[in-house]
């Protein structure tokens, strides 16, 4: 069975230039099969402010009205993925640019209101990972952007990591499927002040013991807990890691059951 990479790009890596561009000089020097999946939530958050629109965000997730809705749109999808895309085809990597909707590929519905409201936020039921595939398998290298879509009509803001961990788990029949969170650091830290020193693994019980004695950043708890739901659904490999250890691993953070 082929090996699939797939990388969510997020954290600062996304707003700085010049460390996406290293990062994707080393996604387009990957061999096997690739998808590359992306966040944004800094660059909408800078656009929110400059528009006076409120930023509300619970335990790293992003509260969407309608207006935050089309910022993330405009942003996600239009001018981080398309300048992903073209950076990616300048490279060589022939790069398709996609949300949810198009091809129908990511399915969602409006989170149901629990104890809170998050708005036109999409919880994913189903991702077409054959047709993923068939991109793959016709030369596309597959860039998807955190906007699914109801198919009624109504686009969803979608949590990246969670998108990362429902495409892998799509094509976990079809390829031994590696999934790598990327970010400005080689992996999760032991301690914020100490970017050097990173955590060798963590397994499901300790990232609860983390969430409990509030050991781990907010941001950080989507990427674990997708990457533990990742694993569960047949995902080979699940990691934290950085630009420089994005093929090699060293000193990155691997997540284990």
């Amino acid at each position: 069975m082929n090996t699939l990479q797939i990388i969510k790009v997020g954290g600062k890596l996304i707003n700085d230039p010049i460390e996406l561009d290293k990062l994707l000089t080393a996604f387009d020097r990957i061999s096997d099969p690739k998808i590359l999946i992306h966040g944004g939530g800094r660059k909408a958050t800078e656009l929110s402010q400059q528009m006076g629109l409120e930023v509300k965000m619970i335990d790293g997730r992003r509260i969407t009205d309608a207006d935050t809705l089309e910022v993330a749109v405009m942003v996600y999808a239009g001018l981080v993925n398309k300048s992903i895309v073209a950076q990616l085809q300048s490279k060589g990597t022939n790069a398709i640019g996609l949300t949810g909707a198009d091809g129908n590929i990511i399915q969602a519905i409006k989170r149901p209101v629990d104890d809170i409201d998050y708005g036109l936020v999409g919880d994913i039921q189903y991702v077409d990972g054959q047709r993923i595939k068939r991109l793959i398998d016709v030369g596309f290298c597959p860039v998807f952007c955190a906007i699914s879509h109801d198919q009624k009509g109504q686009l969803l803001n979608t949590n990246a990591d969670t998108i990362a961990s429902v495409v892998a788990q799509s094509l976990a029949e079809s390829y031994d499927v590696s999934l790598k969170y990327c970010f400005e650091y080689d992996g999760v830290l032991h301690s914020i002040d100490d970017p050097d020193q990173t955590i060798d693994s963590i397994t499901e019980d300790l990232f609860h013991s983390m969430i409990d004695d509030g050991s781990i950043n907010a941001g950080m708890i989507p990427k674990l807990s997708n990457g533990i739901d990742a694993l569960k659904g047949g995902v080979a490999q699940v990691a934290v890691c950085g630009i420089h250890n994005l093929k090699s691993l060293d000193n990155a953070t691997l997540i284990s059951l």
